[in-house]
């Protein structure tokens, strides 16, 4: 690794930011992580522990906003690779505005300055919902069209938005690949993004989960460790311009939750939910948000997004970057086991 070379990482207080963060100090890297300037280093509750990189003199830690080019430019000044990690991947915002202000608009500002200033290598960190959900039986990959130019929220719509910028950027000569990671679950913080963690630990904790239609559609699994590998994979050997799935296991929500009790030795009840009730429920949460201000629970796009098949390969990724997911019952088993360690930490 030459001694010149500076990681600029976004979204580096995130799920997949801090572990980055974290992987690349552990290299022995030198990084400067953007973090949000009304956002923590790391939310309430969560500690680093021994591991902490931003106690590190490796790590110089940046305010700032992917919408203010300004702080961009001072952050991003000096460095020679960037992890665009940074988007707005919540159930809801007050103002439906603030997807396309993070995720496209934020993507925009974050590469043309990387161009301006000459960065080397970027990474920029998609989501497996861009490439469209899958047929039953049917089984994705990064060249499989798109089945339906619908898209079940704005999240997903934004994202696909951004990577589209991505993508012409790098047409143009930016040297920037793009990785989409699956649904993911690992040791990290218990918040929004990490919400297949929150389940495996209330599920394990006996809150009896709602499986909407039986829990029987499938969805790609992956270790949060196995996409921060499949990061720095992509730095160090993707070919620019090209889209990397960064996935684990296919398997339903049922198959998911089944594997939680075999690693745990519990055996659960689950309760299938059939028919409108639970797009009735998340218009009720996203009305009450809308008029209240209390944020929703889910809403009627992330129901129907649960409703089909998100069913993916990431042979791609193995064969050209080297990507080796971890099987799903391990996975499991390293994060239930982080789960009940964070329970003594914090008790």
């Amino acid at each position: 690794m030459p001694s010149d070379t500076l990681y600029f990482v976004t979204g580096a207080a995130g799920f997949v930011g801090t572990r980055l963060v974290q992987a690349l100090v552990e290299r022995g890297c030198a990084v400067r992580a953007l973090i949000h300037r009304t956002e923590p280093a790391a939310p309430p509750g969560f500690t680093w522990g021994e591991n902490n990189p931003f106690a590190g003199d490796r790590l110089e830690l940046v305010r700032g906003d992917v919408t203010d080019r300004g702080s961009l430019e001072r952050g991003m000044a000096g460095c020679t690779h960037l992890f665009h990690v940074a988007a707005y991947a919540k159930n809801w915002a007050p103002d439906p505005k603030v997807f396309a202000q993070q995720n496209i608009e934020g993507t925009r500002n974050v590469l043309s300055v990387a161009r301006q200033l000459g960065v080397r290598r970027a990474v920029c960190t998609s989501t497996i919902l861009t490439l469209g959900p899958t047929r039953p039986g049917e089984v994705g990959d990064e060249d499989m069209p798109r089945t339906t130019g619908r898209y079940f929220t704005e999240y997903e719509a934004t994202k696909a938005a951004a990577e589209r910028e991505v993508l012409a950027m790098a047409a143009e000569g930016l040297p920037a690949v793009v990785v989409n990671p699956a649904r993911l679950y690992g040791p990290g913080h218990l918040t929004e993004g990490n919400a297949l963690s929150r389940l495996i630990d209330q599920y394990d904790r006996g809150r009896m989960p709602l499986l909407l239609n039986r829990g029987v559609n499938v969805g790609n699994y992956v270790l949060v460790d196995d996409v921060v590998a499949g990061h720095l994979l992509a730095m160090d050997r993707g070919r620019p311009g090209e889209r990397y799935i960064l996935g684990g296991e296919n398997a339903s929500l049922k198959e998911f939750l089944r594997t939680v009790d075999r690693v745990s030795g519990k055996r659960h009840i689950h309760v299938p939910i059939l028919g409108v009730s639970p797009l009735a429920f998340a218009w009720l949460q996203k009305k009450r948000a809308e008029w209240f201000g209390v944020y929703p629970t889910i809403t009627p796009g992330w129901v129907r997004t649960f409703l089909v098949d998100w069913a993916y390969r990431s042979d791609k990724a193995q064969r050209e970057l080297g990507y080796a997911p971890t099987p799903l019952e391990q996975g499991i088993r390293i994060t239930y086991e982080w789960l009940l360690r964070a329970r003594k930490e914090t008790a």
